[in-house]
């Protein structure tokens, strides 16, 4: 199984490069759309790693994946900015369990 990311800059997609993961660059939806539906269907990406700007351009499709049960990992990884939502981490505990911390 191999690893796919889609960003919307060059810089994410060269950082993941020296990692050995291959990178797409999408900047409209519809690339966004058409770059994340061939990683779908592609039988050898196991995950696709996607940046926070493009996560919130297709959540509803990414959710979609997740509730089919497909083998594929869905990834969202923060850009060259860093990560926008600080309090993921706690908002994630709190939504898993039911407790702040």
């Amino acid at each position: 199984m191999k690893s796919i990311l889609i960003s919307d800059n060059k810089d994410t997609i060269i950082g993941m490069r020296l990692a050995s993961i291959d990178g797409v660059l999408a900047q409209t939806r519809e690339e966004i759309l058409l770059r994340f539906n061939e990683a779908v269907e592609d039988d050898k990406i196991g995950i696709i790693i996607v940046t926070e700007n493009i996560f919130d351009e297709i959540t509803d499709e990414v959710l979609e994946l997740k509730r089919s049960g497909s083998k594929q990992l869905v990834v969202t990884i923060p850009d060259r900015t860093g990560l926008k939502d600080k309090n993921f981490i706690m908002r994630h505990i709190k939504e898993s369990i039911g407790i702040k911390i």
